[in-house]
C-alpha cells in the first residue's frame, strides 16, 4: 500500500492542475473499448462473418434447390441441317424458340451423386408464307447424375465443414483474448510513458532546487567548481530527458487512442488493481487448453484434408465411371389444347467407363506425392502438439512465480524511493557527494521503471494465460464471449 501511494503521489504531481481535464482509463475498461472499436476487432468480425456464411453455403448445398429456366431465342437465317435422307442442306430459319422448365435438385451426400426432378415446356413459331407453331411439353422426368462411384467429395466435407465452423468459433474467443492482451501492452506502454515522463519532470525540479543549492556553497568556497560544473551537467541532461520522454509519452497516447477509437489523446492512466490470489496446476491448464483452443479442431481438420485428398487421388487413378439416368414423359402437338392429352414414355441411361492401362506413372505419382502429403501433415501436426503443450506447461510454471516477482519489484521500490530521499537530506545538508546523490537518483529511478516492467509483465502473462487456455481461472469457468449474428 505505501508503494501504490507513492506511485499515485508521483503521478499526480505535475499535472494536478489538469487532472479533471484529461480522460481517466482503467484496465478493464480499455480491453472492454478494445474488444469493441479496435481494428482488430473489425477486422475480426469481417473474418467471421465469411467463415459464417461460408457454413451457412455448406449446409444449403444439402437443402433442395428449385430453380426456374427461361430462355427464348429468335433467327432469321440461313443454316445447315440434316434432312431425313441424311443429307445435309442449306435452309432459310425465321423463327422464334421459348425454352422454359423447372427443376428440383437435391444432392445426395450418401453417394456423392445428384437427384433432379423436371418438367419442360417448348414452344416454336416459325415465320413466313405459312405461320405455323408447334408445343412440346415433358410432364415431369426423373434424373440421376453420379460422376465416380469411388470418390465421394460430400462425404468429406460433411466431416470437414462442421470441424472448420467449431474452429473458426474458437478463433473468435481466441482472438478476442488476443486483444486484450495487445490493449495491455498498448496500456502498459503509455503507463510507462507517463510514469517516465513524470520522473524526468520530478527529477528536472528537484535539480533546480540542488543546483541553486550548489551554486550557493561553490559561492562561499564549500564545493569545488568541479562538483558545480557535474551538477549543472545533470540538470542540462534532465532537460532533455523531459523533451525525449514528452515525445514518447505523446506517441503512447496517440497509438492507445487510436487503437481504443477514442476521440481524446490526453489520456490518464492508473495502475491496475492487484488480482485475487488463484492457483493453475498444468494439468488443469492442459485439460482446458485441449478443450477450448482451436488448435486442436485445426489438428483434425488439417489431417481429414489430405484424408480427403489421398481418397481423391485413389479413387481418380482406378476405373472411372459415371452414370446419368433419366427416367419421365414427354408430349408434342400444334396445338396447346391437346398437349397434355397424350404422353410418350423417355428413358436412357448413359454409362461412361474408362480404364487406365498405361499412363507413364502418372496416377502412381499422385497417389504417392498424396500420401507423401499426408505423412507429412502427421508430423507437423506431432511436432505442433508438442510445441502446444510445451508452451502451456512452460508458461503456468513462469506463471506461478510471477506475484514472487512483482512483490520484489515493489519491495526493490520502496527500498530506492527511501534511500534517495534519505540521500537527498543528506546532501542538501552537505553530507554525502554528488556523486553519492546521482548514484541513488539513478537506482530509484530503475527501481520504479522495473517494478512497472515487472507489473506488466504480471498482467500481459495474465492475460496470455487466458489465451493459452480460454479460461477464466479467477470466475473458475470457460471464456464465453457474446457470439455475433448476421442477418
Amino acid at each position: 500500500m505505501k508503494t501504490k501511494k507513492l506511485l499515485f503521489f508521483l503521478f499526480l504531481a505535475v499535472h494536478l492542475v489538469t487532472f479533471s481535464q484529461k480522460k481517466q482509463i482503467q484496465l478493464k475498461e480499455a480491453i472492454t473499448l478494445a474488444q469493441k472499436k479496435s481494428p482488430e476487432y473489425q477486422a475480426l468480425v469481417n473474418n467471421t462473418q465469411a467463415r459464417y456464411w461460408r457454413y451457412r453455403n455448406y449446409i444449403a448445398s444439402f437443402l433442395p434447390e428449385l430453380s426456374l429456366n427461361l430462355s427464348p431465342r429468335y433467327a432469321n437465317s440461313v443454316n445447315r441441317i440434316t434432312n431425313d435422307l441424311g443429307q445435309d442442306i442449306f435452309v432459310r430459319q425465321n423463327q422464334s424458340i421459348i425454352d422454359g422448365g423447372l427443376s428440383l435438385r437435391q444432392q445426395v451426400p450418401y453417394t456423392g451423386g445428384i437427384f433432379s426432378i423436371n418438367s419442360q415446356l417448348q414452344r416454336i413459331d416459325r415465320f413466313g408464307d405459312n405461320n405455323t407453331t408447334s408445343f412440346s411439353v415433358v410432364p415431369f422426368s426423373i434424373r440421376y447424375f453420379q460422376n465416380s462411384l469411388f470418390y465421394n467429395s460430400f462425404r468429406w466435407d460433411k466431416k470437414i465443414e462442421p470441424l472448420r465452423y467449431e474452429e473458426s468459433r474458437r478463433d473468435f474467443v481466441e482472438r478476442m483474448e488476443e486483444i486484450s492482451l495487445n490493449t495491455c501492452r498498448r496500456y502498459f506502454d503509455l503507463l510507462k510513458a507517463q510514469m517516465q515522463l513524470e520522473i524526468a519532470k520530478r527529477n528536472l525540479s528537484n535539480q533546480d532546487t540542488l543546483l541553486q543549492i550548489a551554486k550557493g556553497r561553490y559561492r562561499i568556497g564549500k564545493i569545488p567548481e568541479n562538483d558545480l560544473l557535474q551538477m549543472e551537467l545533470r540538470h542540462l541532461n534532465s532537460q532533455n530527458f523531459v523533451t525525449t520522454n514528452t515525445v514518447a509519452y505523446k506517441k503512447a497516447s496517440q497509438d492507445l487512442a487510436r487503437y481504443l477509437s477514442l476521440n481524446t489523446e490526453n489520456i490518464e492512466l492508473s495502475i491496475p488493481e492487484e488480482l485475487k490470489e488463484f492457483k493453475v496446476s498444468v494439468e488443469k491448464a492442459l485439460e482446458e487448453a485441449y478443450d477450448n483452443r482451436k488448435a486442436v479442431i485445426e489438428f483434425r481438420r488439417r489431417r481429414l484434408e489430405m484424408e480427403k485428398e489421398l481418397a481423391e487421388a485413389k479413387g481418380n487413378n482406378r476405373v472411372r465411371l459415371s452414370v446419368n439416368a433419366n427416367f419421365g414423359l414427354n408430349g408434342q402437338s400444334d396445338e396447346y389444347s391437346t398437349l397434355f392429352q397424350d404422353y410418350d414414355q423417355q428413358q436412357n441411361v448413359n454409362i461412361s467407363l474408362g480404364i487406365p492401362i498405361f499412363d507413364w506413372g502418372v496416377s502412381k505419382s499422385k497417389r504417392k506425392m498424396a500420401e507423401a502429403n499426408l505423412d507429412l501433415t502427421d508430423t507437423n501436426i506431432k511436432q505442433e502438439s508438442q510445441a502446444f503443450e510445451q508452451e502451456i506447461y512452460l508458461h503456468t510454471l513462469n506463471w506461478s512465480n510471477q506475484r514472487s516477482f512483482l512483490s520484489t519489484a515493489e519491495k526493490a521500490q520502496e527500498v530506492a524511493l527511501k534511500r534517495y530521499d534519505i540521500t537527498k537530506k543528506r546532501y542538501v545538508l552537505g553530507k554525502v557527494s554528488i556523486t553519492d546523490l546521482n548514484l541513488a537518483q539513478q537506482e530509484k529511478d530503475k527501481a520504479v521503471i522495473d517494478y512497472l516492467n515487472s507489473l506488466e509483465k504480471f498482467w500481459t502473462d495474465y492475460y496470455l494465460l487466458r489465451k493459452l487456455t480460454l479460461y477464466d481461472f479467477i470466475a473458475d469457468q470457460k471464456i464465453k464471449v457474446e457470439e455475433l449474428v448476421f442477418d
